[in-house]
């Protein structure tokens, strides 16, 4: 009876939806595979060393499968940036150059510097900061991850999915992206079609662009979420088009760093 109960926790424990995952599964694994496909030469060989076997597409949603281990507790507020309605590029960006939190903005450009000029890194250390950058840029796409403190990135705004249970952070999280019913590979084949411009403009941004971009689709979700309403097919027409360009851009961005860290 007891090997019956542990047996049930167990698929009870696998068979639970993750929550608060930015892209959930699915969408860290498309940015990370669009981004592979971007890595020069050199960047795929230096990636190799230090992840050995493991792509860029699998290696994506580590920070988020290591939560339950206390060790990696420290990692929790590396995933997003709270931030406040109603800014416009100035203030935005001062918010940003000012910040001194432990949050998404900080950590992306701290394992950046660190891949990029630290030569005393253990090959561990390479391993973790590397996994950490991927899934950060993935994070810093994903509308609710620079979301409002007040709310917890949309966790505490309740709304029904398709007359299920469920928080606008959530939905952004995996209900819009799984509701398309593809693969993380069909997915990122379907979206990755870039012109040569397309990517070098893309690339020449900086962090804070990216995150100011992201943070006026963050202001529009809000604005157009009514709390407590059912979310269906007229919500998914709506916003799959912008969700699809912050997947595809996070891949392009991310292969850009990648590249650069590892020239």
């Amino acid at each position: 009876m007891q090997k019956f109960k542990n047996n049930t926790l167990i698929c009870l424990c696998i068979c639970l939806p993750f929550v608060s995952n930015a892209w959930g599964v699915l969408g860290h694994r498309i940015v990370g595979q669009i981004a592979d496909s971007y890595l020069t030469p050199k960047a795929k060989i230096e990636i190799t060393k230090i992840l050995g076997f493991e792509s860029v597409a699998m290696a994506s949603n580590w920070p988020d499968f290591i939560k339950s281990d206390p060790a990696y507790k420290y990692l929790s507020t590396w995933h997003y940036v709270n931030l406040k309605a109603g800014l416009v590029l100035d203030t935005f960006t001062k918010t940003l150059v000012d910040d001194i939190e432990i949050d998404a903005y900080t950590k992306t450009n701290f394992v950046i510097n660190e891949l990029k000029v630290n030569k005393l890194l253990t090959t561990e250390t390479k391993q973790l900061y590397l996994r950490v950058l991927i899934h950060l840029i993935g994070d810093v796409h994903q509308p609710l991850h620079l979301g409002r403190l007040e709310d917890r990135g949309g966790n505490s705004i309740k709304v029904k999915w398709f007359g299920d249970e469920s928080n606008l952070h959530q939905v952004w999280d995996e209900k819009l992206i799984n509701f398309q019913q593809m693969s993380y590979t069909e997915y990122a084949n379907y979206l990755n079609h870039t012109t040569l411009q397309q990517r070098k403009t893309w690339q020449k941004q900086t962090l804070v662009q990216w995150l100011f971009d992201t943070y006026q689709l963050t202001e529009k979700v809000y604005a157009e979420t009514v709390p407590d309403s059912r979310l269906d097919f007229l919500y998914n027409f709506k916003f799959v088009a912008p969700m699809n360009d912050q997947l595809l851009k996070g891949g392009v961005h991310l292969a850009g760093v990648l590249n650069e860290v590892f020239i």
